[in-house]
């Protein structure tokens, strides 16, 4: 077996036709997302819930009222979602506020409550006259 003197490459030869060389894929390839974009209330849910656990906590009704929000928000979002087919993403964070609201709600009643006993303690003392 002989090989030829000259080999294409060295003749100038290409290999191929002109113009079919394609550039190699970039690295890493992009990302493909499962879902589509997030629904809005998604983040309006977990704003609502997170503001709601902040501001109950020391007055105690705003918690409830953005904890009642929170939750309606969340499960509006997961219930349009989930009849999205896919086209909506965030079920998760959905979800999450929803569960942060009914923590906010749980945690506004609870200070109403503890506030609401020490106003009436309070009022119900008798004055002290010295």
């Amino acid at each position: 077996m002989s090989l030829p003197a000259s080999s294409e490459i060295e003749q100038g030869q290409p290999d191929t036709e002109p113009g079919t060389w394609y550039p190699p894929p970039s690295y890493p390839p992009p990302r493909v997302t499962a879902s589509g974009s997030t629904e809005g209330r998604v983040t309006a849910s977990l704003i609502a819930a997170i503001a709601g656990i902040v501001l109950g906590l020391p007055m105690g009704i705003p918690g409830m009222v953005l904890g009642t929000l929170a939750y309606f928000l969340g499960k509006s979002a997961v219930s349009r979602i989930d009849s999205s087919q896919g086209a909506l993403g965030g079920r998760s964070v959905a979800v999450a506020g929803w569960v942060l609201g009914v923590a906010a709600m749980a945690i506004g009643s609870a200070v109403t409550l503890v506030w609401i006993v020490v106003v009436l303690v309070a009022t119900s003392q008798p004055a002290t006259s010295g």
